[in-house]
């Protein structure tokens, strides 16, 4: 449970470039949803649960609706 995974994160509204420090470096793309709305697509590896619950505290902090939490692969496989 406390491996490494590479995880893709979606919030809803646009979300600063300088955060992805913050966020554990992880990459930033902005979209829109299918109702038109500007979503932050992130994707990064995220070394640990705790880490992952940082970048979800960091995105709570900024107040970004979290749409979607996913584990894509984990770093060994």
């Amino acid at each position: 449970m406390d491996e490494s995974a590479v995880y893709r994160i979606v919030v809803e509204g646009v979300l600063d470039e300088r955060w992805a420090t913050r966020l554990g470096d992880m990459r930033m793309t902005i979209d829109r949803s299918d109702r038109g709305t500007p979503i932050t697509r992130l994707v990064g590896s995220v070394p640990d649960q705790a880490a992952l619950a940082g970048v979800l505290e960091a995105l709570y902090e900024l107040r970004l609706p979290v749409l979607e939490v996913e584990r894509v692969k984990t770093e060994t496989g």
